[in-house]
Order: C-alpha cells, then sequence, then structure tokens
C-alpha cells in the first residue's frame, strides 16, 4: 500500500499519520524525541507491509501484470492507492477531498516546527496523496523510474505497467476489495478504535 491507504490506516493523530506514511523513506527509523505516536506510526507501517507481501489477493494482483518484474510490488501499491480512491465512499465517512485536506490543515510547516526539514517537505508534497486519475497515477509511476539507479531502469520500469493496469483493471480492483477489508480488520487488532471515527467499516 501506498500513501492514501497508510494514511487512512492510521488513528487520527498527525504524529500517527506522519510516522505511518513516513516509515520508508525514514527506514523506519524516528527522529530524536518523536512522539510515542509517530514510532508507533512507523510499526503500523511495517505491519500492513508484511500483511500485503503474504496476502494472496496481493499476489494474484502482481501476477496479473507479469510472472516477473522487480517493481511489481511498488506498482500494486501505487495501483491499489487509485482503486482505493475509486472505492472511497466503501471505506471513508468523509469525502476524499475532506480527508486529504484535514491531514494537510494538520501538519503545515508552522504547526511542526519539530519535525525534520526533509519529513516537512515530504509531508507537503500534495502530489503523493493524488491518485483519483490514470494520469495521476502515470505521474506517479514517472516519478518511482525518476528514482529507481540506472542499473534497476535496465532491467524493469514502473511506467510499462501503465497498459497492463488498464487492460487489468476490473480483475485488481476485484483483488482490491477482498484484500482491504481483511487488511483493514488486521490493523484494526493494533488500533485504538476511538481514533478511527473516518472508517466505515
Amino acid at each position: 500500500m501506498n500513501w492514501l491507504a497508510h494514511l487512512f490506516l492510521s488513528e487520527e493523530n498527525i504524529d500517527f499519520q506522519v510516522g505511518n506514511i513516513l516509515a520508508d523513506p525514514l527506514k523506519a527509523k524516528p527522529w530524536n524525541n518523536s512522539s510515542y505516536e509517530l514510532q508507533k506510526g512507523m510499526r503500523t507501517h511495517i505491519l500492513i507491509d508484511s500483511f500485503s507481501d503474504k496476502d494472496i489477493h496481493f499476489i494474484q494482483s502482481k501476477k496479473r501484470l507479469k510472472e516477473k518484474g522487480i517493481l511489481r510490488g511498488i506498482v500494486i501499491d501505487f495501483t491499489y492507492d487509485y482503486l482505493l480512491t475509486k472505492n472511497w465512499d466503501k471505506f471513508c465517512n468523509v469525502t476524499l477531498k475532506e480527508f486529504r485536506n484535514q491531514f494537510y490543515t494538520n501538519s503545515v510547516e508552522n504547526n511542526y516546527p519539530s519535525f525534520p526539514k526533509q519529513v516537512l517537505i515530504n509531508i507537503k508534497n500534495k502530489k503523493l496523496l493524488n491518485f483519483d486519475t490514470y494520469e495521476n497515477l502515470e505521474d506517479s509511476l514517472r516519478r518511482v523510474d525518476m528514482r529507481v539507479s540506472s542499473r534497476l531502469s535496465k532491467r524493469d520500469s514502473a511506467l510499462s505497467y501503465l497498459p497492463l493496469i488498464k487492460d487489468n483493471i476490473e480483475k485488481l480492483e476485484e483483488d482490491f476489495l477482498d484484500f482491504f477489508p481483511k487488511l483493514c480488520e488486521e490493523v484494526k487488532k493494533d488500533l485504538n478504535s476511538s481514533k478511527l471515527n473516518h472508517w466505515k467499516i
């Protein structure tokens, strides 16, 4: 799962949310004096990734694109965020626009001067939560390709999966709709239910 799903699968606490969505770029290492909530968010991120990697529907989605491919898992992460936007009302009590705006309103730099600069730069990049069109999905895959090493780019490309996503989108959506409620139930075991008021399920 990518940024949007990790944000949704968070308690309603900005430190928790930041820890959950930024665990990868921060290598799950909280900075000095970071809060318990931020550290808990990072642990939740790890739980989400571990569950996803082993889930039969997630694995099936990867196989729908290619039997092999180094970037398949990353591409499905982004595709599932796209599919989450398409099925948002099934899972969330607030609109997608309102949900994203609430996060950005609560995470502006002036409110969180203790956050490291690189963290704030990541948080304020609104493109990282925009997956509601094929064009935005394509843009996200292009950014992946810009970050991979030249060695890896010779073996695989995130953008090369886009036609395969379009050709298999209905089956991928079926996989997602089987997968995501299970993921929610798994994550919910470790969360404070009173801080999940945005969840419908």
